[in-house]
């Protein structure tokens, strides 16, 4: 079944885009129909990106949240100096003696799952970065829409204003010169 697009709609895409309809992507597209509905365009992807995500896609995030943060760093800086004092000097058989390889295994496993996590939590924020720019992209593609229709709807008024004036001119230039032709107004001594 195929579908005769809507002549309003093909006029527009020339017009703006100077593409027929069926060249548009599906932005453009959907941004003609929005416009021909008066709709907005712009719409907030923080809430719809983070309404779609899973438990594990938002404790990793908080996850990355923590690990990039002072007080991280702070706490994780405490813990290293506490391990490190009580098992040099307060235990007097420490159970991770001096060249502490125990804590080294529990730095790499700390890592090991850190990194990953972090990843994903960048390669979200990227997708998200993606859906800001497309939604930018629509917003202002419908501002420059509409900035150039009021330029259009200016240049109109002018170029109306501009035949009024002529044709008010046009009927003084032809009572004068009927005047002239009858005479003119005579001024009598």
């Amino acid at each position: 079944m195929s579908t005769t697009p809507d002549p309003a709609a093909e006029h527009a895409a020339r017009h703006w885009f100077s593409k027929g309809l069926h060249e548009l992507g599906h932005a453009e597209q959907r941004l003609l129909d929005r416009l021909a509905q008066r709709k907005l365009v712009s719409e907030d992807v923080n809430a719809v990106f983070r309404s779609d995500l899973t438990f594990g896609q938002r404790l990793a995030d908080n996850v990355s949240r923590f690990g990039g943060s002072w007080t991280f760093i702070i706490v994780f800086a405490a813990i290293l100096v506490l391990w490190t004092g009580v098992n040099s000097f307060v235990l007097k058989k420490p159970f991770d003696p001096y060249p502490y390889i125990f804590l080294n295994l529990m730095l790499s496993m700390l890592a090991a799952v850190q990194a990953p996590v972090i990843m994903m939590s960048q390669n979200r924020q990227a997708a998200m970065d993606r859906l800001d720019a497309t939604n930018d992209y629509k917003v202002n593609l419908k501002a420059e829409i509409e900035i150039m229709g009021l330029h259009d709807k200016l240049d109109q008024l002018r170029t109306d204003q501009l035949a009024s004036l002529l044709a008010r001119q046009q009927e003084q230039i032809d009572l004068l010169m009927k005047l002239v032709a009858e005479g003119g107004p005579r001024n009598e001594r």
